[in-house]
C-alpha cells in the first residue's frame, strides 16, 4: 500500500483553458501551451462577445468554472520560474493564484521538471506555495509537507523561509522526507523520517484545518472557509524529473489522506 491509491479517486476528466479576445501577448499564449501540452488541459483561443479582451476561461463540458484575466496568469506563471521560490524572492505574501489554475483541481497532471521542461513543474511549485499560504492566513489546524530529501528545507532558502515562518505559527506543522538533514529544535515542526518509497517518491503537501473549539484552535477570529482548507496536493516521482499529480478540495480526500499520511509515515 502506498500513497499511488489516492490517484484512483481523482477523475480524469477533460478541461479547457480559453484565451478569449486576445489583444497581444504572444509569448503569454506559447508560454500557456507549452506548460499544458500533452495534459488533460486544453489550451485554445477564441473571439467571444460579451468577454472582456485578454480574459482566461476555463471551462468544462460547455460550463464556465472561473475566468482570470490573462495577466493574472502571465504575473504568476510566464513571469517567474520555481528559483524564485527555492531563493525566497517570491515570498507567501506575493503570490496570487489566478482562479482558472485554483479550479484545476482534481485533474491528474503530469509534468516534467528541469531540464526536461521550464514550466511544467511549476505548476505543482505554485499549487504548493498556495497551500502554505493557507495555512499561514489560517493560523490553525494540521500542515503535513513532504520534500523526498529533509535537507531540501535548509537548502532552499525560500522554503526555509517559508516553514520558519509556518513554525511561528499556532499551526501544527509536519515534515517528511529521508534523514540526511535534522531541523534545530529552534525550527518548531515535527520531523518524520523514512526510507521507504512514500518518503523517496512523494511530493505532498496538505492543509487540514482545526474544528473550532479545539485544542489546535488557537486563533483569535475564524477565517473565512475558502480560505482555510482543507486542501491537498499529491505527486509522485514516476521516473526521474516525471511527476503525476493532482490538487483537491475534496474534504473527503483531504481527511484520507491525512489519515493514511498519519498511520503510515
Amino acid at each position: 500500500m502506498s500513497l499511488k491509491r489516492f490517484f484512483d479517486r481523482v477523475d480524469a476528466s477533460s478541461r479547457s483553458l480559453i484565451v478569449a479576445n486576445r489583444s497581444g501577448l504572444d509569448p503569454v499564449q506559447t508560454v500557456l501551451e507549452d506548460t499544458f501540452d500533452d495534459q488533460p488541459v486544453r489550451v485554445a483561443e477564441r473571439d467571444l462577445p460579451d468577454v472582456e479582451s485578454d480574459t482566461v476561461l476555463l471551462v468544462e463540458d460547455g460550463e464556465v468554472l472561473a475566468t482570470s484575466p490573462l495577466s493574472a496568469l502571465q504575473d504568476a506563471i510566464v513571469m517567474v520560474n520555481s528559483d524564485l521560490y527555492r531563493t525566497g524572492a517570491q515570498g507567501l505574501d506575493d503570490l496570487e493564484l489566478p482562479a482558472v489554475i485554483k479550479r484545476l483541481h482534481d485533474v491528474r497532471f503530469s509534468l516534467r521538471g528541469y531540464p526536461k521542461s521550464n514550466t511544467e513543474k511549476l505548476i505543482l511549485v505554485i499549487i504548493s506555495r498556495y497551500i502554505e499560504q493557507v495555512a499561514a492566513r489560517a493560523g490553525r489546524g494540521r500542515h503535513r509537507a513532504s520534500f523526498q530529501s529533509l535537507s531540501r528545507i535548509k537548502d532552499e532558502r525560500g522554503t526555509f523561509q517559508v516553514y520558519e515562518h509556518l513554525a511561528d505559527t499556532p499551526v501544527d506543522v509536519h515534515v517528511y522526507g529521508t534523514p540526511d538533514w535534522v531541523p534545530s529544535k529552534a525550527l518548531d515542526v515535527t520531523t518524520h523520517a523514512g526510507h521507504s518509497t512514500d518518503f523517496r517518491d512523494s511530493w505532498f503537501v496538505l492543509f487540514t484545518p482545526a474544528p473550532r473549539g479545539s485544542a489546535t484552535d488557537r486563533s483569535p477570529a475564524a477565517a473565512a472557509p475558502s480560505d482555510r482548507g482543507p486542501v491537498a496536493l499529491l505527486a509522485i516521482e514516476a521516473e526521474p524529473k516525471v511527476w503525476e499529480g493532482f490538487w483537491t478540495f475534496d474534504p473527503s480526500l483531504v481527511a484520507d489522506l491525512n489519515a493514511y499520511i498519519a498511520r503510515e509515515l
